[in-house]
Protein backbone atom coordinates (compact mmCIF):
# COMPACT_ATOMS: atom_id res chain seq x y z
CA UNK A 1 0.00 0.00 0.00
CA UNK A 2 1.37 3.37 -0.76
CA UNK A 3 0.91 6.71 1.24
CA UNK A 4 -2.27 7.88 0.03
CA UNK A 5 -4.12 4.08 0.49
CA UNK A 6 -2.99 4.13 4.07
CA UNK A 7 -3.92 7.58 4.90
CA UNK A 8 -7.46 7.05 3.12
CA UNK A 9 -8.07 3.70 5.05
CA UNK A 10 -6.44 5.53 8.30
CA UNK A 11 -9.05 8.79 8.02
CA UNK A 12 -12.28 6.47 7.39
CA UNK A 13 -11.18 3.89 10.28
CA UNK A 14 -10.35 7.54 12.85
CA UNK A 15 -13.44 8.85 11.09
CA UNK A 16 -15.73 5.85 12.56
CA UNK A 17 -14.46 5.30 15.35
CA UNK A 18 -14.98 8.73 16.74
CA UNK A 19 -18.46 8.49 15.49
CA UNK A 20 -18.96 5.06 17.56
CA UNK A 21 -17.71 7.19 20.59
CA UNK A 22 -14.93 5.05 21.69
CA UNK A 23 -12.00 5.69 23.97
CA UNK A 24 -9.61 3.67 24.66
CA UNK A 25 -6.80 1.62 22.44
CA UNK A 26 -7.85 -0.72 19.66
CA UNK A 27 -7.05 -2.45 16.72
CA UNK A 28 -9.21 -2.01 13.93
CA UNK A 29 -8.29 -4.89 11.28
CA UNK A 30 -8.62 -5.78 7.61
CA UNK A 31 -8.34 -7.46 4.76
CA UNK A 32 -6.83 -5.15 1.64
CA UNK A 33 -6.56 -6.69 -1.99
CA UNK A 34 -6.41 -4.88 -5.25
CA UNK A 35 -7.04 -1.73 -3.70
CA UNK A 36 -9.87 -2.44 -1.76
CA UNK A 37 -10.25 -3.06 1.97
CA UNK A 38 -12.62 -5.70 4.26
CA UNK A 39 -13.59 -5.25 7.57
CA UNK A 40 -12.09 -8.40 9.72
CA UNK A 41 -13.04 -6.99 12.98
CA UNK A 42 -12.03 -4.33 15.90
CA UNK A 43 -9.92 -5.62 19.08
CA UNK A 44 -10.71 -3.25 21.85
CA UNK A 45 -7.38 -3.95 23.18
CA UNK A 46 -3.27 -3.89 22.69
CA UNK A 47 -2.39 -6.12 19.69
CA UNK A 48 1.12 -8.18 20.10
CA UNK A 49 1.56 -6.20 16.70
CA UNK A 50 1.58 -2.86 18.34
CA UNK A 51 5.69 -1.82 19.18
CA UNK A 52 5.13 -1.66 15.04
CA UNK A 53 2.54 1.51 16.27
CA UNK A 54 5.00 2.39 18.39
CA UNK A 55 8.11 2.27 16.62
CA UNK A 56 6.83 4.55 12.98
CA UNK A 57 4.62 6.63 15.18
CA UNK A 58 6.42 7.21 18.68
CA UNK A 59 4.03 7.01 20.67
CA UNK A 60 3.91 4.62 23.88
CA UNK A 61 0.35 3.23 23.51
CA UNK A 62 0.84 1.66 26.80
CA UNK A 63 1.40 4.80 28.44
CA UNK A 64 -1.62 6.13 26.67
CA UNK A 65 -3.74 3.07 27.44
CA UNK A 66 -3.03 3.77 30.79
CA UNK A 67 -3.52 7.72 30.98
CA UNK A 68 -7.35 6.70 29.85
CA UNK A 69 -7.97 4.32 32.45
CA UNK A 70 -7.23 6.85 34.81
CA UNK A 71 -9.51 9.50 33.04
CA UNK A 72 -6.66 11.22 31.89
CA UNK A 73 -7.27 12.27 27.49
CA UNK A 74 -4.93 11.43 24.95
CA UNK A 75 -1.92 12.85 25.43
CA UNK A 76 -2.14 14.00 21.27
CA UNK A 77 -4.15 14.93 18.64
CA UNK A 78 -5.18 12.87 15.56
CA UNK A 79 -3.21 15.63 13.31
CA UNK A 80 -0.26 15.09 15.66
CA UNK A 81 0.29 11.14 14.63
CA UNK A 82 2.75 11.39 11.62
CA UNK A 83 4.62 7.94 10.13
CA UNK A 84 7.96 8.00 10.44
CA UNK A 85 10.18 5.07 8.35
CA UNK A 86 9.46 1.62 8.10
CA UNK A 87 9.09 -1.39 10.91
CA UNK A 88 8.84 -5.18 11.06
CA UNK A 89 7.90 -7.35 13.98
CA UNK A 90 9.20 -11.15 14.13
CA UNK A 91 6.72 -13.01 16.94
CA UNK A 92 9.90 -14.88 18.24
CA UNK A 93 7.90 -18.47 19.07
CA UNK A 94 9.21 -21.46 21.08
CA UNK A 95 7.84 -23.96 18.30
CA UNK A 96 9.05 -25.94 15.69
CA UNK A 97 10.02 -23.84 12.63
CA UNK A 98 8.56 -26.02 10.14
CA UNK A 99 5.90 -27.85 11.83
CA UNK A 100 5.13 -25.43 14.90
CA UNK A 101 4.36 -27.94 17.40
CA UNK A 102 5.05 -26.32 20.85
CA UNK A 103 8.73 -26.51 22.19
CA UNK A 104 8.62 -25.50 26.13
CA UNK A 105 11.82 -26.29 28.19
CA UNK A 106 14.67 -24.94 29.74
CA UNK A 107 16.40 -21.92 27.76
CA UNK A 108 20.18 -23.37 27.71
CA UNK A 109 21.75 -20.17 26.08
CA UNK A 110 20.51 -16.14 25.17
CA UNK A 111 21.91 -13.46 23.36
CA UNK A 112 19.68 -10.76 22.46
CA UNK A 113 20.26 -8.41 19.33
CA UNK A 114 20.80 -5.00 19.87
CA UNK A 115 22.34 -1.76 17.65
CA UNK A 116 19.99 1.47 16.10
CA UNK A 117 16.73 0.63 15.59
CA UNK A 118 16.26 -2.81 17.19
CA UNK A 119 13.77 -3.15 20.12
CA UNK A 120 13.08 -6.63 22.17
CA UNK A 121 10.30 -7.05 24.10
CA UNK A 122 11.03 -10.38 26.11
CA UNK A 123 11.35 -11.14 29.63
CA UNK A 124 13.44 -14.56 29.03
CA UNK A 125 16.89 -15.06 30.23
CA UNK A 126 19.45 -18.30 30.11
CA UNK A 127 17.95 -20.77 32.03
CA UNK A 128 14.74 -19.76 32.15
CA UNK A 129 11.53 -22.62 31.55
CA UNK A 130 8.72 -22.14 29.14
CA UNK A 131 5.91 -23.77 30.75
CA UNK A 132 3.58 -25.58 28.73
CA UNK A 133 0.65 -24.27 29.84
CA UNK A 134 0.91 -20.78 27.91
CA UNK A 135 1.06 -19.23 24.74
CA UNK A 136 4.17 -20.23 23.24
CA UNK A 137 5.33 -16.17 22.81
CA UNK A 138 8.44 -15.59 24.11
CA UNK A 139 9.84 -12.33 22.75
CA UNK A 140 9.11 -9.97 19.75
CA UNK A 141 11.61 -8.67 17.95
CA UNK A 142 10.82 -5.37 16.44
CA UNK A 143 13.50 -3.37 14.03
CA UNK A 144 12.76 0.38 12.43
CA UNK A 145 14.47 1.85 9.39
CA UNK A 146 14.06 4.82 7.32
CA UNK A 147 12.48 3.03 4.65
CA UNK A 148 11.60 -1.01 4.10
CA UNK A 149 14.59 -1.68 2.71
CA UNK A 150 16.69 -0.23 5.48
CA UNK A 151 14.30 -1.72 7.99
CA UNK A 152 15.19 -5.57 6.34
CA UNK A 153 18.87 -4.78 6.54
CA UNK A 154 18.74 -4.39 10.16
CA UNK A 155 16.31 -7.17 10.37
CA UNK A 156 18.37 -9.67 8.99
CA UNK A 157 21.29 -8.52 10.91
CA UNK A 158 19.18 -8.65 14.67
CA UNK A 159 18.20 -12.26 13.42
CA UNK A 160 21.06 -12.90 13.15
CA UNK A 161 22.69 -11.82 16.84
CA UNK A 162 20.16 -13.23 18.07
CA UNK A 163 20.71 -16.86 19.98
CA UNK A 164 18.54 -19.22 21.82
CA UNK A 165 19.27 -22.50 22.67
CA UNK A 166 17.76 -25.48 24.40
CA UNK A 167 14.51 -24.83 22.49
CA UNK A 168 13.80 -24.59 19.41
CA UNK A 169 12.29 -21.01 18.13
CA UNK A 170 11.21 -19.30 14.93
CA UNK A 171 13.66 -17.75 14.88
CA UNK A 172 15.06 -19.85 11.52
CA UNK A 173 11.95 -19.45 10.02
CA UNK A 174 12.00 -15.95 10.10
CA UNK A 175 16.05 -15.81 8.56
CA UNK A 176 14.77 -17.96 5.78
CA UNK A 177 12.17 -15.30 5.09
CA UNK A 178 14.22 -12.60 5.00
CA UNK A 179 16.37 -14.20 2.01
CA UNK A 180 12.86 -14.43 0.01
CA UNK A 181 12.75 -12.39 -3.13
CA UNK A 182 8.78 -12.09 -2.56
CA UNK A 183 9.15 -11.05 1.47
CA UNK A 184 11.86 -8.74 0.31
CA UNK A 185 9.70 -7.39 -2.68
CA UNK A 186 6.23 -7.71 -0.60
CA UNK A 187 4.88 -9.51 -2.99
CA UNK A 188 2.97 -12.52 -0.93
CA UNK A 189 -0.15 -12.84 0.56
CA UNK A 190 -2.38 -14.64 3.45
CA UNK A 191 -1.73 -17.95 1.73
CA UNK A 192 2.63 -17.10 0.79
CA UNK A 193 3.56 -18.53 3.87
CA UNK A 194 1.84 -22.44 3.92
CA UNK A 195 2.49 -22.78 0.00
CA UNK A 196 6.04 -21.87 0.63
CA UNK A 197 6.39 -24.25 3.51
CA UNK A 198 4.73 -26.95 1.74
CA UNK A 199 6.88 -26.51 -1.46
CA UNK A 200 9.86 -26.70 0.45
CA UNK A 201 8.81 -29.83 2.27
CA UNK A 202 7.66 -31.59 -1.14
CA UNK A 203 10.92 -30.89 -2.09
CA UNK A 204 13.20 -32.58 0.72
CA UNK A 205 14.45 -29.12 1.96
Amino acid sequence: MNADERARIGKITADAIEKLGYLGVGTVEYLYEDGEFYFIEMNTRLQVEHPVTEMITGIDLVREQIRIADGAPLSVKQKDVKFNGHAIECRVNAENPRTFAPSPGKITGYHPPGGLGVRLDSAIYAGYSIPPNYDSLIGKLIVHGRDRSECLMRLKRALNEMVITGVDTTLPLFRDLVNEPDVINGEYSIHWLEQNLKAKTEAGN
